[in-house]
């Protein structure tokens, strides 16, 4: 009887052997090989996941997008609206721990090549939308304001839209700056910096806006 193949564990085993050897040689010393050597596979057996770097950075890629929506979606069913839920849902873009770390290195290297891979453009567009609306549900937690309805709806106040927009950048830098410095930026600093920005979300959005 031949062997059956649970094609969700193997998709999942090789992503992470994908990211490990993004993470350890780089997007330009990933090879389609090296993988299959971190995996303990033959080449030929990647091939119905992918037969090229590209299709290895587009695979590692969707990988970590997959995990972290579906951590994302896990605090949206267990947690309530509020300061706790939003500071959860950013954790997620973090390099607080091993697995975030290397999901951080892949996504910067998948960026980086997209700069020049339009192949990559609907990915990045698809990511950027989907932390944009994870930061406005953030606010809204932060401000007890009604969540957006669906991706790509703006908040209804255009001064809690503008806390969505500068609290994506700040998570952005946060992410790159914690992956880039982990010795001065480690996971309980980190976390005290998102909480201390949620904060100030928090109440800048209670601030009266000022009369012209």
């Amino acid at each position: 009887m031949p062997k059956l193949v649970d094609h969700d564990q193997r998709r999942a085993e090789l992503a992470r052997a994908a990211w490990a050897v993004i993470s350890r040689d780089g997007i330009e010393g990933a090879t389609v090989r090296k993988v299959a050597d971190e995996a303990g596979v033959s080449v030929g057996g990647l091939r119905h996941y992918f037969d090229s770097q590209r299709g290895l950075l587009r695979f590692a890629a969707e990988a970590v997008a997959t995990n972290a929506g579906a951590r994302l979606a896990e605090h949206m069913r267990a947690e309530r609206p509020g300061m706790r839920r939003a500071q959860l849902l950013l954790e997620e873009f973090l390099p607080l721990d091993e697995e975030r770390r290397v999901e951080a290195d892949v996504w910067s290297a998948c960026l980086m090549r997209a700069r020049v891979d339009h192949s990559l453009d609907g990915l990045r567009k698809t990511a950027w939308d989907g932390e944009r609306h994870v930061c406005r549900i953030a606010v809204a937690d932060c401000c007890a304001a009604p969540l957006p309805a669906a991706i790509g709806d703006e908040l209804p106040d255009a001064r809690l839209e503008q806390l969505a927009r500068r609290l994506h950048i700040f998570v952005d830098g946060m992410t790159l700056q914690a992956a880039t410095y982990p010795r001065e930026l480690p996971a309980d600093e980190v976390r005290r910096l998102l909480r201390a920005e949620l904060e100030l979300v928090s109440r800048s959005a209670k601030q009266r806006p000022r009369k012209g």
